[in-house]
């Protein structure tokens, strides 16, 4: 038998159903679809999501009240101060990119935290997103610096404030 001679498995084509062409052909009259109601009518045959047959439907039982942050919620990535010890040397900067190229993160993009496990003897500059109090004082005890842009924020805020107060006073 040669390769190129190819067909389909016995049962994989089978020929359409044809409903509703005459009684003999046992798919007549009601076409399969039984006699009368919502699912015999031709168009949108089912109501909607969500429908109880007439009953007050489920969402609309419920009281919805509140607010959810789940879609504007931040992760972040966490990485202790043991792990700054075993891949940074002494005066290194510790940002996004050294820690994508340390293997400590997979992309600059993600958000990062560092936390206070474990012991730091090494002076680095900290410049990431967050700092846990504890990590921050277990850094600058060893010499180091901490900027987060945490701080870089509340400090903008901070600065605008007392401008808006003088300008209000200043119209009175």
């Amino acid at each position: 038998m040669s390769d190129f001679l190819l067909h389909a498995p016995a049962g994989a084509n089978k020929k359409p159903k044809r409903v509703g062409r005459g009684s003999s052909s046992g798919l007549g009259t009601t076409a399969g679809k039984g006699n009368k109601g919502q699912q015999s009518r031709s168009g949108k045959a089912g109501p909607y999501v969500g429908f109880e047959g007439g009953q007050m439907p489920l969402y609309r039982r419920i009281a919805h009240r509140g607010f959810s942050n789940y879609p504007f919620k931040k992760e972040f990535v966490t990485v202790n101060v043991k792990l700054l010890e075993e891949k940074f040397n002494d005066g290194d900067t510790v940002n996004k990119e050294s820690l994508v190229a340390k293997g400590l993160l997979d992309s600059a993009d993600t958000l990062v935290k560092i936390l206070a496990d474990g012991d730091l003897k090494k002076k680095l500059t900290v410049d990431v997103d967050k700092v846990s109090a504890t990590a921050k004082a277990k850094i600058e005890k060893a010499g180091g610096s901490v900027k987060t842009a945490d701080a870089d924020e509340s400090a903008k805020a901070e600065a605008k404030k007392p401008a808006k107060k003088a300008a209000k006073k200043e119209e009175k």
